[in-house]
């Protein structure tokens, strides 16, 4: 971080501004970045008041010690200081963390381990957490808000879990599966027409974890006249499947969304070995959203 000598014999006066205002036009555009390079400026200023301290009860005693000398030690710990700003395990990966984590909902659990075998799978990876607010992303949640809702009425899962499983399944509505003719299947959920399903299929190619690696596979996936029935057959699927119990005894005492998630995953709806932590980020930005737009 740049600072202007009249700082370096002032502390935190005279701070040269520029940095700050790329940092406001970088959190505009990518947040993230802006975290990690605030942590850093936050790392680099106490680093060199750190320094500025120590340097201070060291040369308090010092023959020449005058407002020349006090100038260019003070500048020398501003690069100093610079130069250990930013290291691997530092403060400032810390700071960085702990923010990731608030503006994430609190979710940094890891995913857990294993691909588990697909019943309900999804189509390639599907999208993930979103740390800003979109149009398409409010249009989604507005969209199927009732739908969600009614899943939630038939099943007890919360209305923003279901919602953010759609979401993430289809990226928030912007790569649904496909009939053959090219019209949507309304499948947002990724379920796949196993050898229950009677009604209509929609083949398409789609992204599997096998052996720890993705692989490029053909599946049939179900196919609805309407989102209605589409999340009425979600809400189904896990409230009924035997395979969902544990979900939904998880469900019944108060699930986090990483419990939630992390349940659905070892239950086999996904193969995705970080479908569980991808799961639950999409499932805080839909709680945060569902504020925001009611």
């Amino acid at each position: 971080m740049a600072v202007s000598a009249s700082a370096a014999a002032t502390g935190l006066q005279g701070v040269d501004t520029r940095p700050l205002d790329a940092l406001r036009a970088t959190a505009a555009q990518d947040p993230k970045a802006a975290i990690r390079e605030a942590a850093k400026q936050f790392e680099a200023l106490f680093m060199q008041q750190l320094m500025k301290s120590m340097r201070d009860a060291s040369m308090s005693s010092v023959m020449l010690d005058n407002e020349g000398t006090r100038m260019g030690t003070d500048m020398l710990d501003t690069q100093l200081a610079t130069k250990m700003t930013g290291l691997p395990g530092g403060l400032a990966d810390l700071i960085a963390r702990q923010l990731e984590r608030q503006m994430n909902g609190g979710s940094n659990a890891p995913a857990a381990a294993g691909a588990a075998a697909p019943a309900a799978g999804v189509p390639g990876s599907g999208g993930t957490g979103v740390d800003r607010i979109t149009p398409a992303q409010a249009d989604f949640v507005r969209r199927h808000g009732d739908e969600a809702r009614a899943a939630q009425a038939a099943s007890g899962i919360p209305a923003a879990f279901v919602l953010a499983q759609a979401a993430h399944e289809s990226a928030w509505g912007q790569r649904e599966i496909r009939n053959a003719d090219g019209s949507t299947s309304h499948n947002l959920f990724g379920i796949k027409a196993g050898a229950g399903w009677n009604g209509p299929v929609a083949e398409v190619t789609t992204t599997e974890w096998r052996h720890g690696a993705p692989e490029k596979v053909v599946q049939k996936f179900r196919a609805y006249g309407s989102y209605a029935e589409a999340f009425q057959d979600y809400a189904r699927l896990i409230a009924q499947s035997p395979r969902y119990a544990a979900v939904m005894q998880q469900v019944a005492s108060g699930s986090t969304p990483q419990v939630f998630a992390a349940g659905l995953q070892r239950a086999g709806y996904a193969t995705d070995p970080a479908y569980a932590d991808k799961l639950a980020r999409v499932i805080n930005t839909t709680l945060r959203m569902q504020r925001a737009v009611t």
